[in-house]
């Protein structure tokens, strides 16, 4: 019995959609590749290899270089001069010898700056004949074992005898700092900032010591009173005094800026010998002259400096001691503020 015509499958609907397998022209045709050439491949294998291998290369030359730079000491500039302050030990080691590699600013611990006049020849030839070496080889080696580097420290003058004379002392010892300063004893307390800044800009010290030239002094418990761990970074090292100021223009030590100050000095260190540290010695190095206070006396217009910059007053009693001693740093006549030349020789061999 044939089927009902409501129950025959529908082939025409069935197959209505033509199958994916079969050929339609509203379809693209694929497109088959050609399987590529092995030589052609192996060609472009190799060369990349090559391309690789030689940005290896430059990578590992580039690292080699950058550490053969790092390994490489720094490269040092001779400079002995700072305007018109000189080094003339570093003058003459680079000049005369021929020395390479001297620093701009060598490191030391202190750079004690004796400070002298033209006047005072007598005075360097005794201290050449005791504790100040009287030799570049003998400075050097000072320098090495104590870490403190000496010169002694003069300004300028218009007499040109005296200049010549100078000249001629420096060319047999070069041992001086010359500085850009009229050489006066008025203008002392200029001198003393000029030396600062000098110093400072000649080396790199942890400490700046200011010293006469009419005092005996022990490098060695100098260096070892500078190499102390201290907590502050601005120390100002002296004996420390006060006092009554002196408002009458005969006597000596005549302050004719007294009405600023009031009856008594502030505390501030005698002037044969105190010490900077470096932070304070910045702040002087990039003061203006005209900026600061001048006073007649180089130890209070020192102190009154202090006294602004807010720095720590160590009072050391070893830097003045009138008499030798197994700790003297210093000797020198202390109430009467000057040295005591008649006892280098008995100091010398304490």
């Amino acid at each position: 019995m044939p089927p009902a015509p409501g129950l025959l499958p529908s082939f025409s609907t069935a197959c209505s959609s033509p199958s994916p397998l079969l050929y339609s022209k509203d379809k693209k045709p694929r497109s088959f590749h050609a399987a590529p050439n092995p030589t052609s491949l192996s060609r472009r294998v190799y060369a990349l290899l090559i391309i690789s291998v030689l940005f290896l290369a430059a990578g590992l030359g580039g690292i080699a270089f950058t550490a053969a730079n790092l390994r490489r000491p720094p490269r040092t500039v001779t400079v002995f001069r700072c305007g018109r302050a000189e080094d003339s030990l570093r003058t003459y080691r680079s000049k005369v010898l021929g020395e390479e590699g001297l620093r701009a600013r060598p490191k030391v611990l202190g750079f004690v700056g004796v400070q002298t006049g033209f006047s005072s020849q007598d005075r360097r030839t005794a201290l050449r004949n005791t504790w100040f070496p009287a030799s570049t080889e003998g400075l050097m080696s000072l320098e090495q074992s104590t870490g403190l580097a000496f010169r002694f420290v003069i300004g300028r003058t218009k007499d040109s005898k005296k200049m010549a004379d100078l000249k001629k002392e420096e060319e047999n010892y070069h041992d001086f700092m010359f500085i850009d300063i009229e050489e006066e004893y008025a203008k002392l307390p200029y001198k003393t900032l000029a030396f600062f800044k000098a110093a400072f800009n000649l080396f790199d010290a942890e400490f700046y010591v200011k010293a006469d030239d009419d005092i005996y002094l022990r490098p060695d418990r100098l260096a070892t009173l500078l190499a102390k761990d201290r907590a502050h970074h601005r120390t100002y090292i002296g004996c420390m005094k006060k006092g009554p100021i002196i408002t009458n223009p005969k006597l000596k030590w005549f302050e004719s800026s007294g009405h600023l100050l009031g009856n008594e000095y502030f505390l501030h260190a005698y002037g044969p010998i105190y010490a900077l540290s470096a932070e304070v010695v910045a702040s002087l190095a990039e003061a203006r002259n005209d900026s600061l206070r001048m006073f007649d006396n180089e130890d209070v217009t020192i102190g009154s400096w202090m006294l602004a910059m807010n720095v720590n007053h160590e009072d050391n009693r070893a830097i003045c001691d009138p008499k030798c001693t197994p700790n003297s740093i210093a000797i020198w006549d202390l109430p009467r503020c000057s040295g005591l030349i008649d006892q280098y020789i008995i100091c010398f061999f304490y």
